[in-house]
């Protein structure tokens, strides 16, 4: 089994956990923290990878860093992946919740490239024409090029629909060239 099923599965069994709690953003929030530090803390990863620390230290540990603050319930799920030697698998776990919640929730995250910052108008009706052409809840996440000299490129999974200036100035010097060779 590849660590991208085997992530999905822990991730359905804590959304189940999370959802008896009523407090599934909360639980998502807390693996996600988590995954982060694995990423940006070289030192949580190494700790959590060391094959020279038991599970026992290693849950110990983790118990003391997280605190009293998480839930009993998320600490034993934690504590069940590093007894099954799956930690290293967290962020896959935190990826895969994620994408449980966004299915469930019957919303889309879209990455989109502007020129300009938008206004708050021009954001919402983007969110909007986003959300029908879609079917479902869109979250967009704006970054700025300004390269693109205007319109959008809208990127989702592996769709991009590129209606940006820069790409109809191209297709359009492209017709003219092959118009000026016939």
């Amino acid at each position: 089994m590849n660590d991208e099923r085997i992530g999905r599965n822990y991730a359905e069994a804590l959304l189940t956990l999370a959802r008896k709690s009523g407090e599934q953003e909360e639980w998502g929030a807390l693996i996600d923290a988590i995954s982060v530090g694995m990423r940006e803390n070289p030192t949580l990863k190494t700790f959590l990878e060391s094959p020279k620390l038991s599970a026992a230290r290693k849950i110990q540990i983790m118990e003391k860093a997280l605190g009293r603050g998480v839930p009993r319930v998320f600490m034993r799920f934690i504590e069940a992946v590093i007894m099954k030697r799956r930690q290293m698998l967290i962020p896959e776990i935190a990826t895969e919740y994620r994408n449980l919640i966004d299915d469930s929730e019957d919303r889309v995250h879209v990455n989109v490239t502007v020129a300009r910052e938008p206004a708050e108008l021009e954001k919402d009706a983007l969110t909007r024409q986003l959300s029908r052409l879609f079917g479902k809840r869109v979250v967009p996440h704006i970054s700025l090029n300004p390269a693109i000299l205007g319109g959008v490129i809208v990127k989702v999974g592996d769709t991009v629909m590129d209606g940006s200036v820069r790409r109809r100035l191209a297709s359009l010097r492209q017709r003219m060239l092959a118009t000026v060779t016939r």
